[in-house]
């Protein structure tokens, strides 16, 4: 029964092919040899009596009146085709635009290693650039590093010494009032302004005295130094 499909089958097959004739219901495997050795002949072209369509004829299509249609028509079959060969050379504004189109898209050699070259001068440019600015900056680092020491030191010293102030602040306070103040408290903060409008009065009277001083000093002229 197997057989018998499998016959059926391959008869079918061997019906689609070309100049084969039926076979018979009870063919085993002499049909498939038969299909295995099928070899159809290539197509060949014609090139006495080709197939060149009327450009005047209404029934034409329209794009076998074209010209790109007439060069595939000389490609394929030459001068056999009818077509003047002077007539698929492009015009002078195609050619223009040709040549423009192939200057944009396939710029010559020259152009080509003239852009390398300037891509190359424009990287070493950016890249020298950028090794001045390392360079000086590495310059400029062991300045950088002791002002950032000084900084340092003088901003740990300015802490010390607000310490220290807020300290003898708190303890002049004790002595004033007899007990510890908070440093937030009203009486804290009036004391301490007391304290530094007698600080800044000090020391414009310190100031004035010194101008007094330097006023009053003699003032020895050259002469009287000679």
């Amino acid at each position: 029964m197997a057989a018998s499909v499998l016959c059926r089958r391959t008869a079918v097959l061997c019906r689609t092919f070309r100049g084969i004739s039926p076979v018979p219901a009870g063919c085993q495997s002499g049909t498939v040899q038969q299909t295995a050795a099928y070899n159809p002949k290539p197509l060949r072209l014609n090139l006495r009596d080709p197939h060149i369509p009327d450009k005047l004829s209404e029934r034409t299509p329209e794009w076998q009146k074209t010209a790109r249609y007439d060069g595939k028509l000389f490609g394929r079959y030459g001068s056999a085709s009818g077509v003047d060969p002077a007539a698929l050379w492009p015009s002078p504004e195609q050619l223009d635009g040709i040549i423009a189109e192939e200057k944009q898209w396939q710029p010559p050699l020259e152009e080509m290693l003239r852009s390398i070259e300037l891509k190359e001068k424009e990287e070493t440019g950016k890249r020298l650039a950028k090794e001045r600015v390392i360079a000086a900056n590495m310059a400029k680092m062991p300045k950088m590093i002791s002002d950032w020491r000084r900084e340092k030191r003088e901003t740990k010293q300015r802490l010390k010494e607000e310490k220290d102030r807020r300290g003898k602040l708190l303890n002049q306070a004790r002595e004033r009032f007899g007990y510890a103040l908070d440093p937030r408290s009203p009486k804290f903060v009036e004391m301490v302004a007391e304290i530094e409008a007698e600080e800044k009065k000090q020391r414009k009277l310190m100031k004035r005295r010194q101008k007094e001083e330097q006023a009053a000093a003699p003032v020895s002229s050259p002469a009287a130094g000679s």
